[in-house]
Parts: structure tokens; C-alpha cells; sequence
């Protein structure tokens, strides 16, 4: 199977993981945990890179307990956009459950970085 076969077959099958979204035409900022198989198969930079191309501003880090916590910032399509992205770029990224909250904007920040 060519390996653009194989990404269409698992953005079709990616889990739909519930996320609640504030419906907005501003900017906004989540705090995004992420559960499942989210360290030590880099999907902190899976996570960046994606977040650089729907120009989502935040930062990303790994937690004790084996999740990932993100900070995104941008508009509600966008970080939408990054989400998706992380479940369907690498076959060994799992994410099985997303926790998200608003919290207020960050109006001076430019970037997405990772820690």
C-alpha cells in the first residue's frame, strides 16, 4: 500500500474523540490534555509542526502521568484542524481521550512552542 493510500484510510478511520469547542468567529485559547499512546512517539513535534501550519500559536509539553498537555490558541477551525492532524499523521500516535478547557487569550504570543 502507497503511503498516501494508507493516510486516506486512517483519516477515515480516525476515532471521532469528543471535543468541545467554543463556537466562535474570534480567536481563542485552549488547554487540551491528550490520553493515550502520546509520548515517546513524537507527537509533540507531530503536534507543532501541525499547529505552525493552521497558524495556531501555543506550546506543548508531556506530562508525569504519561499525557500531553497543550496550550492552542487561534481560531476554533484551526485548532480543530491541529487535532485531527495529530490523530491521523503517525500509526504510532493513540490518542484515546481528549480533555479541553477556555481559558482567557494570550494576545502577545506568536508562536507554538514545545517543552
Amino acid at each position: 500500500m502507497r503511503f498516501w493510500d494508507w493516510l486516506e484510510t486512517k483519516e477515515e478511520n480516525a476515532p471521532a474523540l469528543d471535543i468541545v469547542l467554543p463556537d466562535s468567529d474570534e480567536r481563542v485559547r485552549q488547554k487540551i490534555r491528550f490520553h493515550g499512546q502520546v509520548q515517546g512517539v513524537g507527537f509533540r513535534f507531530t503536534v507543532q509542526m501541525a499547529a505552525r501550519d493552521h497558524f495556531v500559536t501555543g506550546w506543548v509539553k508531556n506530562e508525569y502521568d504519561g499525557s500531553v498537555t497543550a496550550e492552542m490558541q487561534g481560531f476554533v477551525k484551526d485548532i480543530r484542524k491541529v487535532i485531527r492532524d495529530t490523530q491521523t499523521h503517525s500509526r504510532f500516535i493513540r490518542i484515546d481521550r481528549i480533555e479541553n478547557e477556555s481559558i482567557p487569550v494570550d494576545v502577545h504570543e506568536t508562536d507554538f512552542r514545545t517543552y
